[in-house]
């Protein structure tokens, strides 16, 4: 069946070829060619009319339809690794290569956007050079052999991810730009006396929109390594670019600046809450984060996954706040016993008059932020690129096309002067 763009654009051809028929017959008395060619136009128009309305049900249901699996060999997906792209990418044309294409090609059936390379359902990738020799803190020989323990694995330290972990809305399989309408203000309502009049009036509508942005990485693979590495090498290029990913979105999610095609985040977005410490900032106290609370739920946004966000100094500065006593205040007392998350992509760099290293606490419905996703991540890989080429590489090219927005900015709240 033809998707909803190729009918809309049969049903424009026709609608031009029928307006030529009849600009030809002013009085409405046509040839008996013009006749029967209009005749057809019609029936036409009728099979289109019927082929768009299955397709956009077909398309609405398969929008809806939660843990569907891509083919019914649900284990032989499973099996579909990074390093089977990778290859597939390269020309292999063995049976695991061979599953790689066809996922790729039942993605972009499902997603309708043609993939440069080949799609994998997973996610960024880590820029970094891995063969036998190099980088040369860390060699890929390191993981070529018979005794290579994955799970004694020491990856590197990151920050923690913890945005989707408290709750955020994702829209995923998404094809175009979205429009979401919201509901600014209601129609009023009032108390009338008999054969008194109603007020009149309108709700007030404006819309929240997504639309793709794309970020990704080009990275180095030798093609020794691409062939030859045990494979527990997949679980770890997995894991890297599942937390790697994970830091774009939450990073982009709280200081994405909305310029530079990078998304808004919650702290660039107009119309949150905010409690200032002080001119130059200061220390958090338990009133600010009273108010902080008191801010929101004033504006009747406390209603959802409600959680509070900041970073390990801050937990650190508000762990050592005693009472009178000597007694330390307890972190759950002053987060009001509330869900609290800590991450360092918080950022503690903010400037404020002759306040530097300045850290960030958010409080909000954490589901009100909304993450669209377009993509499974696309795979380009390229073996003939003149650099790589040259050293007998592979070059890898992987994006993703997300976007973030918030549902209502009165949902969060923040304090961004906190000297910790």
């Amino acid at each position: 069946m033809p998707s909803i763009r190729e009918i809309l654009s049969r049903r424009a051809e026709i609608r031009t070829e029928l307006r030529g028929i009849i600009d030809r017959s002013p009085d409405g008395v046509m040839s008996d060619d013009d006749r029967a060619r209009a005749d057809g136009i019609e029936a036409e128009a009728e099979r289109l009319n019927d082929q768009e309305r299955r397709q956009a049900t077909l398309d609405a249901l398969t929008l809806r339809t939660a843990g569907e699996p891509l083919t019914a060999e649900r284990r032989e997906q499973a099996d579909v690794g990074l390093m089977d792209v990778v290859r597939a990418g390269m020309g292999a044309t063995d049976r695991s290569a061979g599953l790689a294409k066809e996922m790729s090609a039942e993605m972009e059936r499902r997603s309708g956007r043609k993939a440069e390379g080949i799609y994998w359902n997973t996610n960024q990738v880590e820029q970094r050079v891995v063969t036998p020799g190099l980088p040369v803190a860390g060699p890929g020989s390191n993981i070529i052999g018979t005794d290579f323990r994955s799970d004694l694995f020491i990856d590197r330290l990151r920050a923690a991810t913890r945005v989707r972990q408290l709750g955020a809305t994702v829209l995923s399989g998404l094809t175009g730009n979205v429009s979401i309408p919201r509901l600014k203000a209601d129609v009023p309502i009032a108390w009338v006396a008999d054969n008194s009049p109603l007020i009149v009036g309108d709700p007030a509508f404006d819309s929240v929109t997504l639309s793709p942005r794309h970020a990704g990485v080009i990275t180095e693979w030798s093609r020794s390594m691409s062939l030859q590495s045990s494979p527990d090498i997949e679980a770890i290029a997995r894991n890297s670019m599942a937390k790697m990913l994970g830091q774009v979105l939450d990073s982009a999610s709280i200081h994405g600046t909305g310029t530079n095609n990078m998304p808004t985040g919650i702290l660039a977005t107009p119309g949150i809450g905010s409690v200032a410490v002080g001119a130059n900032g200061g220390p958090l106290t338990y009133n600010l984060i009273a108010d902080l609370v008191g801010g929101v739920s004033d504006l009747n946004a406390d209603d959802g996954s409600m959680a509070f966000l900041t970073n390990s100094k801050v937990r650190r500065a508000l762990s050592k706040l005693v009472e009178t006593t000597g007694a330390p205040l307890g972190l759950p007392v002053l987060f009001q016993n509330g869900t609290v998350a800590y991450s360092n992509l918080v950022a503690s760099t903010g400037v404020k008059g002759t306040g530097t290293g300045l850290s960030a606490l958010i409080y909000g419905n954490w589901s009100d932020l909304l993450i669209g996703m377009w993509s499974e991540l696309d795979i380009l890989v390229n073996p003939y690129e003149s650099v790589a080429y040259s050293k007998e590489n592979v070059s890898i090219r992987a994006m993703m096309t997300v976007d973030i927005a918030v549902r209502h900015p009165e949902s969060f709240a923040a304090i961004t002067d906190i000297v910790a």
